[in-house]
């Protein structure tokens, strides 16, 4: 079993939380709120943001060239995806830029930040894992179960590309190359570190259920 495969399992109660979600369900079956998807891909817009700026700290930071190199490559494609909501499914239904992160989108992509600059650069890219790997696999089952004539097909199609598959499996292959030459005291951190993103994201998918906003 490798290291990944070990955080996986740590965190299948989470995953299983997400996939039972009403935002999940509701999604699926074509019946979500049109407030609370503009609400998600308002915030999914400003969390792309800081998360490509999360992976360029960790490009810049790497002392290996490949490395380097495919963090880089991760910032990119997460500038590209943040500018697709804004030209594509922000016109095609109706939604207007947010300029303010709610509670949920706050928390991660502070929590995103904080951890790429100040902990190792292992345990940064365990941090970003999850936003890899939970939604790969979020996407591919909403793609799989959701009715045909939905309302927001045109945003669930977009799981059925390879591109983001392939980056997801190159994340986890770079994330066990560093479990594998980290201490016990490091790998500990990478499985902390991996735990707290996975929660933030049922946070954030939440967010968007209860429409959470700051009190004042």
């Amino acid at each position: 079993m490798t290291f990944t495969d070990q955080l996986w399992q740590e965190i299948a109660p989470v995953y299983e939380a997400i996939l039972s979600h009403g935002f999940v369900e509701e999604l699926m079956a074509g019946s979500l709120p049109s407030p609370t998807f503009q609400y998600y891909i308002q915030q999914d817009a400003l969390y792309l943001a800081d998360f490509s700026r999360a992976l360029s700290q960790l490009a810049a930071r790497s002392a290996n060239p490949d490395d380097m190199l495919q963090f880089t490559q991760f910032a990119q494609n997460a500038i590209l995806v943040e500018r697709a909501l804004h030209e594509t499914y922000f016109s095609l239904y109706a939604i207007e830029p947010e300029t303010t992160k709610m509670p949920a989108c706050f928390a991660y992509t502070n929590y995103l930040l904080a951890t790429t600059s100040l902990q190792s650069i292992a345990v940064g890219a365990a941090a970003v894992l999850p936003c890899f790997w939970i939604y790969r696999q979020v996407g591919k089952y909403i793609y799989q179960q959701a009715i045909r004539e939905n309302p927001y097909r045109a945003w669930i199609d977009t799981y059925a590309g390879d591109a983001f598959d392939q980056s997801v499996t190159q994340m986890l292959r770079l994330t066990d190359q560093f479990a594998e030459l980290a201490s016990p005291t490091e790998r500990a951190n990478m499985q902390e570190a991996f735990r707290v993103s996975s929660r933030l994201e049922w946070y954030f998918w939440n967010d968007a259920y209860t429409q959470n906003r700051w009190l004042v």
